[in-house]
């Protein structure tokens, strides 16, 4: 390259630097009292801070979910597409979802979010329209509006990206200084090497034991789905004598009754998942997050030699993160 031309990358890098400067500056001076009240949401939630976006927002989201968690705000993320298909079991009305999109108009978004409502559960959403969709479905909307996108065609979201992001640390902060949260918490959520000594842990020594839901294969669904809404984690196992046989799930229970055949009185294993995947007690957690990451699940069985359930492990048991309700996620 000439020295004219990398002359001009530098130029254009601090170009697009002051545009992503001048959006900052423009959501820090347009913040309001909405912003406060958001802030108040979160700091009054009971259950857990819920992160939901597409594609670059949901980047975005996972960041913030991230940080709000090492800070004292239990969080994590919700793919919306996940949502529709089984994982909305993880939430519950005593949570805060955040859902985030630059236009407000995010299809799979907004047709999650009425769902949501109907379970009871608050909704901030991060916006730069106001009226958007996604707007009017929430209870309260923090507006991240920025003068143009730092791409030369105005189509990348870069600025406004960069924006949602600085408001969700925003966010963290202040719930942060409201908690009292100081170093000696930043250490406890932050040990040196913890994950890796984590993974390095065998399952028998994170994985769930306590009222596992396990239903006969034979016996009929309306039994299954006792022990699913009792077990309250979104998954049920299934065993013929002792063994795991297979699963369902809340995902497996909605997608029948959207189908038309929901019958309470059919076999079990009729609509079972069968031979789902499985992890032993002996192996360790990062061969189950392996197989978590490879097959993107996050929750599994534990079996014994013998082909017994023994427990249940969920995502973020390994990592560390706190125990979750389990979902639509023990497909093969």
């Amino acid at each position: 390259m000439t020295e004219k031309q990398l002359s001009d990358f530098i130029k254009r890098g601090k170009e697009v630097l002051q545009i992503e400067e001048q959006g900052l500056a423009s959501i820090r001076n347009s913040l309001d009292l909405n912003f406060a009240k958001g802030v108040e949401m979160l700091a009054g939630c009971k259950g857990r801070v819920i992160i939901t976006g597409l594609g670059k927002s949901g980047l975005v989201g996972r960041k913030i979910a991230a940080t709000m968690s090492s800070t004292g705000t239990p969080s994590f993320f919700l793919h919306p597409v996940e949502g529709a298909h089984g994982d909305l079991g993880m939430v519950r009305a005593e949570d805060v979802v955040i859902s985030i999109s630059n236009s407000g108009e995010t299809d799979e978004l907004n047709a999650l979010l009425p769902a949501i409502r109907s379970f009871g559960t608050k909704i901030i959403s991060i916006t730069s329209k106001i009226d958007s969709t996604m707007g009017r479905l929430s209870d309260i909307v923090i507006k991240t509006k920025v003068p143009c996108e730092a791409c030369s065609h105005g189509l990348a979201p870069t600025s406004s990206t960069t924006a949602a992001l600085a408001m969700g640390d925003a966010l963290a902060v202040c719930l942060m200084d409201h908690k009292a949260f100081d170093s000696h918490d930043f250490k406890k959520f932050h040990p040196g090497g913890s994950l890796g000594r984590r993974l390095t842990l065998c399952i028998s020594e994170l994985m769930h034991t306590d009222n596992i839901p396990t239903a006969a294969q034979n016996a009929p669904l309306s039994e299954a789905l006792t022990e699913l809404d009792k077990g309250g984690l979104g998954l049920v196992a299934l065993t013929q004598g002792s063994k795991l046989s297979g699963v369902i799930t809340d995902g497996d229970v909605r997608r029948l009754v959207c189908s038309g055949r929901f019958d309470t009185t059919i076999v079990s294993s009729s609509v079972m998942v069968e031979n789902p995947l499985r992890v032993t007690p002996d192996m360790s957690a990062a061969q189950a997050l392996d197989i978590m990451e490879s097959k993107e699940i996050t929750v599994l069985p534990v079996v014994d030699e013998n082909g017994t359930i023994t427990g249940m492990i969920h995502l973020h048991d390994l990592l560390g993160k706190g125990r979750l309700k389990f979902a639509d996620n023990a497909r093969s």
